[in-house]
């Protein structure tokens, strides 16, 4: 079959063979001789009855994992009987009945349409349930389940089938809606089909359900993994059934995107009665990237409400278009299916004229006319944006403060000593009116995070110069702002011409990649090019580091913070030299320059051990401040450099000697140890000592693997691959056992390149084209790629892997003529085979792939905050009782005797001091609450609940001030928050050219100079 003869050992089609032989309900179909067999074989099922699948009794003497994995079983057991029942519901209940001769309340036609494929799809899983019930009667003797999914699944018919279902869904939804509102007799038929269905479900949550069955079955088999052993005989069939079962979701998720992006845009172009806008909706070209229900704000001139509309706003190649919503239609037929929206289009804008505004720009405003109501049409107010009074009360603060200040300076000059006025308290109080004046502009940003400010063309005015218009919407969530700045952001780089083109199939005749479906070439960086031109490149990392002045629509679209390191070394010349790039800004900029005596041949970034618990908290901070996280670099002349690496500070704090002075060719670090690939074929081991962050220089362990050199190292858990020559050795990481084995059969042809994903790892050598993929837990080899077929833009037999990269469920493979390509590769913890076609890169270098690298960084989670720190509503409104006790009102459940809630407190902030110096003053506490009667505030205001705390707690310690929970609370909090990665690839090499189209390249822009091409990827949401 396709995916056992692509990827999978031989022995798996000797599995699947097997099954049919055993499973004597399965009887092949004839099919002539020398037809591929690329899809499921047509099977037919008997007639007999088949008792579906039942465990038998558990068994006693059985491990932990055995009752479990049992567990599992008789899950997919349950699942698989529950959905076979639906599926077979919508054909008897509902698909038979409408086929009736009799029958005349649809179009026998219209009925066939609405249930494509169901059939097939129902045949697929009755296969594999009755296959199933065998292997289920014999899971006591082999406890086997993975290769059967892998049987059953890896089929094209599979595939075809879900395929044929996913991209007709949509037009079946319409179908079925249309139906319902012209034909009442076949609404009536729906309506007594769900009311007489002992579950209630209507015809839709019966036909999405084979659009949620595969990712229901990876969910079971990642469990079923987990409690699988290493040695188990289960394992490898379990990683291939989630690499089939993961590809396959994939594809046909893409195929669903795909499918409701035609849909949508459909929708709009029947909406439109622009004919070029039309002609672009309409053409092969067009794209739909993004698409979201946003609220459309417009606000006074003293910030207030007016209205508020909801918009669907589409993002597409290179336009922006807002759209009113139309949701209404009969509660009847809502109620059964769900009814499409209707759309009108409110305006458009070219996206290459469109600009997210954000807050603090104020340059903007006076080319920016805001979309807000003004009493006075020549009103030139400040907009506000954001809840109302915020700035109003802002002014107010900052005006108290004023006048605290002078009160200082008064109460400074009083001749005599009094109890309440003394320089202590108006000093603590002007540190108080600081701090809550940060505030207050945090919960101000903190208010914009919601908001996306976008400036569009209008129209010109009377004199005929050009008008942008600020529109702004409420995004439902910081996350869905993040992402639609950078979406917006990426569509003006795919614009770009080098992006326009930027990707081709040549699997597919020389088909054209769209530059959504593909990474962007955001820049090109020069490296060495200035006063050292003979270096060559060698390595690169990524040192990351947050930088707290970049705003929040910036952090969006910039490149992950950090530091960028690129070393080289001389070519002539026993010298080298490291240049650190800043990343925290629009564009990388070179900020230092690091010379050093011997060439530069690796590097290595080691983040900072984590301390023991019972370590004391003084030291651990101290230790944090003087060391951190680190770099190592290894030397020609056989030493490692240790570096630190805050910033641009580039300290020296420990060298590594080995006792060869053999070249350090490639670091690794592990469990505290780090690992020196050397030239003479061994590796270079250095460990800590108990309660040291950095390495002991007289530790130095060698391990002898050959005579040749150790090219590349890789780290796997607990051990480490080392390559030398054509042979893998494993090196457990504390006892230094090591175990080999061969990963070529020509001794001459070293391993140089190791790159790991799930249970896989894929190697290069330094001869030929092709790449190799190892199975980690038994280093057996499961797939093998020839590079230089997958793309007509290379000479065959004269290229080489110069280096790999597996980032995102993408394999990239820099080749020796500075090509790149990339193919798809699972992300779970399946084998990481190829799965798809080659995708080719027309941006490539003029010499070699030096090095691909990814950096990726985390969005601070105090960004993806909704509110501001002080409301702190994500995590329960906290307050204090009228004991001083600390009350906590939060989704646990609470006391039912506790008496029933008072009536709502206008929601401000309190500010009360209890000092030292002045305690127990008599007189009235000062406060910042309105007196009794004094109006309420609006309740669309972002303010606070009251909080009793002291002016130091304030100043000092705003954790226990704002929060008023446990540290440790807090950090299990941030930690179930969703995190937003940025992420990039770096690719070095000679030069920079583009890949012409008739199998040809553009004269290089300058061979000689070192160049450094980046590609940005999309905003990744993880949990």
């Amino acid at each position: 079959m396709k995916a056992a003869r692509n990827g999978t050992k031989d022995s798996l089609e000797k599995t699947k063979l097997a099954m049919f032989r055993k499973v004597s309900f399965l009887q092949r179909k004839e099919t002539d001789e020398g037809q591929d067999d690329a899809g499921y074989v047509d099977v037919s099922v008997s007639d007999l009855k088949h008792t579906p699948p039942q465990l038998s009794p558990m068994p006693e003497g059985l491990s932990s994992q055995q009752v479990v994995r049992r567990l599992i079983l008789s899950s997919i057991v349950q699942s698989e009987s529950s959905y076979l029942d639906s599926l077979k519901r919508i054909l008897q209940e509902y698909q038979r009945p409408l086929l009736e001769p009799q029958n005349l309340i649809l179009n026998h036609k219209k009925v066939c349409q609405i249930f494509y494929r169901l059939q097939e799809i129902y045949q697929c899983h009755s296969m594999f349930q009755i296959a199933l019930a065998s292997r289920v009667a014999e899971w006591d003797h082999s406890e086997k389940i993975g290769d059967l999914f892998v049987a059953s699944f890896s089929k094209s018919m599979v595939l075809n089938a879900y395929s044929d279902y996913i991209n007709n869904f949509t037009n079946t939804m319409a179908l079925i809606k249309k139906a319902c509102m012209s034909k009442p007799a076949f609404l009536d038929f729906l309506k007594k089909k769900q009311a007489s269905s002992p579950d209630r479900i209507t015809l839709y949550g019966l036909m999405v359900k084979p659009i949620q069955r595969f990712p229901q079955f990876i969910l079971l088999l990642q469990d079923m993994l987990k409690n699988t052993p290493k040695s188990h005989t289960d394992r490898l069939p379990l990683q291939l059934a989630l690499t089939e079962l993961e590809t396959l979701a994939k594809k046909l998720n893409e195929q669903k995107r795909l499918a409701d992006q035609e849909a949508e845009i459909q929708q709009i172009a029947h909406s439109m009665g622009n004919r070029n806008l039309n002609k672009l909706l309409n053409s092969e070209q067009r794209q739909l990237s993004q698409c979201e229900l946003l609220m459309e704000i417009v606000y006074g001139d003293k910030g207030q409400v007016l209205k508020s509309k909801e918009r669907k706003v589409f993002l597409l190649n290179d336009t922006l278009i807002c759209a009113n919503v139309n949701l209404k239609g009969p509660p009847d037929i809502s109620s059964l299916v769900p009814l499409g929206p209707k759309y009108t289009v409110k305006w458009c804008a070219p996206l290459l004229q469109t600009q997210v505004v954000e807050v603090g720009q104020d340059s903007l405003q006076s080319v920016v006319t805001a979309r807000h109501h003004s009493s006075t049409p020549n009103t030139t107010s400040k907009m506000f944006l954001g809840p109302p009074r915020l700035y109003q009360e802002l002014e107010e603060l900052q005006h108290d403060l004023a006048v605290v200040k002078e009160v200082s300076l008064l109460v400074g000059t009083l001749n005599g000593t009094y109890q309440n006025l003394n320089s202590t308290v108006s000093q603590d109080w002007c540190l108080a009116l600081q701090r809550l004046i940060r505030l207050k502009e945090e919960e101000i940003q903190s208010a914009d995070k919601c908001r996306l400010r976008l400036s569009v063309p209008g129209r010109p005015d009377k004199s005929g110069h050009p008008v942008s218009i600020m529109v702004v919407f409420n995004t439902p969530s910081p996350l869905s702002k993040i992402s639609w700045v950078n979406q917006l952001h990426l569509a003006k780089i795919a614009q770009r011409q080098e992006n326009i083109l930027g990707w081709e199939s040549a699997e597919e005749d020389g088909k054209k990649k769209g530059p959504f479906s593909c990474p962007l070439l955001t820049c090109r960086i020069p490296v060495f090019s200035l006063k050292t031109p003979t270096l060559k490149l060698e390595a690169a990392l990524h040192s990351p580091s947050q930088y707290s002045l970049l705003g929040f629509c910036t952090i969006s679209t910039s490149l992950p913070q950090g530091y960028l390191w690129v070393a080289g070394r001389g070519c002539s010349s026993n010298h080298g030299q490291v240049e650190i790039f800043s990343l925290n800004r629009a564009t990388p900029r070179l900020v230092k320059t690091v010379p050093l005596r011997a060439p530069v041949l690796c590097l290595e970034y080691v983040k900072e051990p984590c301390p023991n618990e019972e370590e004391n908290k003084a030291e651990k901070a101290q230790t944090a401040a003087e060391i951190g996280n680190i770099i190592c670099v290894g030397l020609q002349d056989g030493n490692i450099h240790v570096y630190s690496s805050v910033d641009t500070d580039v300290q020296c704090l420990l060298m590594l000697v080995n006792t060869d002075s053999s070249p350090v060719l490639c670091l690794k670090h592990l469990l505290g140890f780090l690992f020196a690939g050397l030239a003479n074929g061994k590796v270079a081991v250095y460990h800590r000592r108990t309660g040291e962050k950095l390495w002991d220089v007289d530790s130095c362990r060698l391990v002898s693997l050959g005579s040749q050199p150790v090219c590349t190292l890789l780290a796997l858990e607990e051990v480490v691959w080392a390559s030398c020559a054509n042979q893998v050795t494993v090196i457990q990481g504390s006892s230094l056992n090591t175990e080999s084995f061969q990963a070529h059969t020509d001794p001459g042809n070293s391993v140089s390149h190791m790159v790991h994903s799930g249970a896989g790892v894929w190697m290069a050598f330094t001869w030929g084209s092709s790449i190799h993929l190892f199975h980690t837990e038994t280093m057996e080899p499961l797939q093998e790629v020839k590079i230089s077929t997958r793309t007509t833009h290379m000479t065959p037999g004269q290229v080489s892997v110069s280096s790999l990269l597996i980032c995102q469920g993408l394999l990239w493979v820099g080749t020796s003529q500075g090509i790149i390509l990339t193919f798809p590769v699972p992300t779970l913890e399946g084998i990481p085979k190829i799965t798809g076609r080659a995708v080719m890169s027309l941006n490539a270098h003029c010499g070699p792939v030096d090095f691909l690298m990814a950096i990726s960084s985390t969005v601070v989670s105090d960004l993806l905050r909704r509110n501001s720190v002080l409301n702190g509503s994500e995590e329960g409104n906290v307050g204090r009782d009228e004991g001083g006790q600390r009350l906590e009102q939060s989704s646990y459940p609470q006391d039912s005797r506790a008496p029933p809630p008072t009536e709502e407190k206008p929601k401000r902030l309190l500010l009360q001091y209890r000092l030292h110096s002045t305690c127990q003053l008599p007189g009235k506490v000062l406060t910042a609450q309105p007196e009794k009667g004094s109006p309420r505030a609006p309740h669309d205001s972002l303010e606070h609940s009251p909080e009793h705390s002291s002016i130091y707690e304030v100043n000092e310690d705003p954790d226990v001030w704002v929060r008023g929970w446990p540290r440790e609370r807090v950090k299990e909090l941030e930690t179930r928050r969703s995190k937003v990665t940025s992420t990039a690839i770096f690719s070095g090499g000679r030069g920079y050219r583009r890949i012409a189209q008739l199998a040809s390249v553009d004269p290089c822009s300058d061979s000689t100079e070192n160049t450094l091409l980046v590609w940005q990827l999309p905003l990744t949401l993880s949990q």
